[in-house]
């Protein structure tokens, strides 16, 4: 019987072990070997012995750094695990917006008898391998490990600087991103940003510059789509996923999909003005799209919480000229501060997010926005981007 080790005791390995019935867990978090409530065991990382496994498959959140990793010898994605898989694979990637293209294109091909997983929340060994197609949101911690397996078609966002320092450097961040094209064969199809045109694969190269370039070449009239901004990105993307495959262009199925609550969730208070929850944007390039979408009104921008250390200049280049005055919170607001005054932004330091909120409700015109896009990850001060958000409403719902 083939000896199978698990890394990391989580929602993809546990998915994996119900198919794997001999697999045993190694956890950085396991203190002392046990058995699990469905009898698996359950050991802590140092115990693993690469000359006792005959394959080990990664959890995707487990860094390259780690000795788990150094040691394994027959090391394999949960992608991987999955190559033989019937369904045809429509991989989603990119830095900002890809959980909604999944579920935009999940929207559009439901019909199709398609299901959507990944890194979306539903591991692959929990879809249904009779499905017709699988449309699996993919980070670059996956495709970092995965060397086999490779998508049908492959509908990748912009990239901007995320998780360097898991990868190493934006250049590894990009190569894990870009991964798959050099796996994928002649009768496949990528569509892909045009920074990224030139690079080496068989697969069928369809490049855009921006979203209106993308639903030009598709046929697609923007016009016609509700969504706007970083939405109208996503959702047109997700057309042209659908326009590949079926030949359609469908407005009225695409305008019926709802966004999911925390990316630029608009709430009126008492007196009808409008704040905008984007709790989700925890990083530069969501926060540069929600700012380019309300930039037609005076924005108060509530910025901050755990920056991981990236480069916050290009946010204050692109800031610098907009019609604004920042709130900082979180870990990094005194960092913030500094930025500020250097691009010489307006700016005012906050205690906490219900500080801001309180700060923002003396000055809030009804003509102007109030913009919860921190450009930051929430693990500083809240146990998710989703307590951020909830707190935020609350606060607001307050007034």
């Amino acid at each position: 019987m083939r000896r199978v080790s698990l890394f990391g005791y989580g929602a993809t390995t546990k998915a994996l072990a119900e198919l794997i019935p001999n697999a045993v867990f190694y956890d950085d978090k396991c203190k002392k070997a046990y058995r699990d409530e469905n009898g698996f065991m359950v050991k802590p990382a140092a115990d693993f012995d690469a000359n006792k496994s005959d394959l080990e498959i990664t959890s995707p959140g487990i860094p390259p750094s780690n000795p788990l990793i150094h040691k394994a010898k027959h090391l394999i994605s949960e992608y991987d695990f999955f190559t033989k898989a019937k369904p045809l694979k429509i991989w989603i990637s990119g830095t900002n917006g890809k959980t909604t293209t999944t579920q935009m294109i999940q929207h559009l091909l439901k019909d199709k008898g398609s299901v959507a997983g990944g890194n979306i929340g539903t591991p692959l060994a929990k879809l249904s391998q009779d499905a017709s197609i699988w449309i699996l949101e993919s980070s670059s911690f996956t495709m970092h490990y995965t060397n086999k397996d490779y998508p049908d078609i492959y509908a990748l966002l912009p990239l901007s600087p995320d998780h360097l320092s898991w990868h190493g450097g934006m250049q590894e961040y990009i190569d894990a991103k870009l991964k798959p094209l050099t796996i994928m064969s002649s009768g496949d199809i990528a569509i892909i940003p045009q920074a990224y045109k030139e690079i080496k694969t068989d697969a069928k190269i369809i490049s855009y510059k921006d979203e209106n370039d993308l639903a030009s070449q598709f046929g697609i009239d923007v016009n016609q789509v509700k969504f706007k901004g970083a939405f109208l990105a996503d959702a047109i993307l997700a057309m042209a996923v659908d326009k590949t495959m079926f030949e359609r262009i469908d407005y009225d199925k695409i305008n019926s999909f709802t966004l999911d609550p925390h990316r630029q969730e608009e709430l009126r208070d008492t007196q009808n003005r409008l704040w905008v929850n984007d709790t989700k944007a925890t990083n530069l390039d969501a926060t540069i799209a929600a700012v380019k979408c309300y930039s037609d009104s005076y924005i108060h921008l509530i910025l901050g919480g755990d920056d991981k250390g990236v480069d916050l200049g290009e946010l204050f280049e692109f800031l610098k000229d907009k019609d604004l005055k920042i709130y900082t919170i979180g870990s990094n607001k005194e960092r913030l501060a500094t930025l500020a005054q250097k691009y010489n932004i307006d700016f005012v330091v906050c205690k906490n997010l219900a500080n801001a909120v309180m700060k923002i409700d003396k000055h809030l015109k009804q003509d102007e926005i109030a913009l919860l896009s921190p450009a930051a990850a929430s693990l500083d001060e809240f146990s998710s981007y989703a307590q951020r958000g909830n707190e935020f409403k609350e606060a607001v719902g307050k007034l």
